[in-house]
């Protein structure tokens, strides 16, 4: 005999409760392979926009490190024995959608590679804070092979955004001052273009990025 309405929503209630860490991880996996995948389809974009030759090179150097972490994520799901299927990431669409905006907007201007940066880390941050939640929650799960998988592309996250964080302090945020706006500040007592973080490098895989990027 079928389930009336009022058993059909208690079955669906006691599979919820039944849902696991093993469960919840599936479903960020899931997340993170599609905004991986659109981030794929994104990069190329992003670089050909690019007026900074330096910020082009990280951009398409990061592109074939997403193109990687695809083909590992793909083998996250086979230590689980699930297919590889993604689920709409929302977050990642909509910074996405919103990079494209700002590239647009600021297509020709003296800030658009300051522009790009920005909307490149706001994915970046999105991918570090999604890869160190899975990282702890694989360690939970005692799945060691996962956790050193995620770690490494977390590593390559990182690098990557503390690259184009170099880029930033560098050149382009400078450049996005322009031309008025820079002279209106070396004439202004006092100020001037001096960076308070000048000092702070990045260490270990980041810093051999910003090194080979920079020079």
């Amino acid at each position: 005999m079928a389930a009336g309405p009022c058993q059909t929503r208690q079955l669906q209630r006691n599979e919820a409760n039944m849902r696991t860490l093993k469960d919840l991880f599936l479903t960020e996996l899931a997340d993170i392979y599609d905004a991986e995948r659109r981030t794929v389809k994104a990069l190329p974009q992003m670089a050909s926009a690019a007026t900074c030759e330096k910020l082009r090179k990280a951009i398409l150097f990061h592109l074939k490190e997403t193109e990687g972490h695809v083909t590992k994520l793909e083998q996250v799901f086979q230590f689980f024995d699930q297919p590889a299927k993604g689920k709409t990431c929302e977050a990642t669409a909509g910074l996405l959608k919103e990079g494209d905006e700002i590239a647009s907007e600021f297509k020709g201007s003296p800030a658009i590679n300051a522009a790009l940066i920005s909307a490149a880390q706001k994915v970046e941050h999105h991918e570090m804070a999604s890869y160190g939640t899975l990282h702890e929650w694989a360690g939970l799960l005692e799945k060691k092979e996962v956790a050193d998988l995620l770690l490494e592309i977390l590593g390559e996250e990182k690098a990557a955004n503390d690259a184009l964080t170099a880029l930033a302090r560098a050149s382009s945020n400078k450049e996005a001052l322009g031309e008025s706006d820079e002279k209106r500040l070396k004439d202004t007592p006092g100020s001037g273009l001096r960076n308070p973080r000048r000092g702070i490098r990045p260490v270990g895989l980041g810093r051999n990025r910003v090194d080979s990027i920079l020079h």
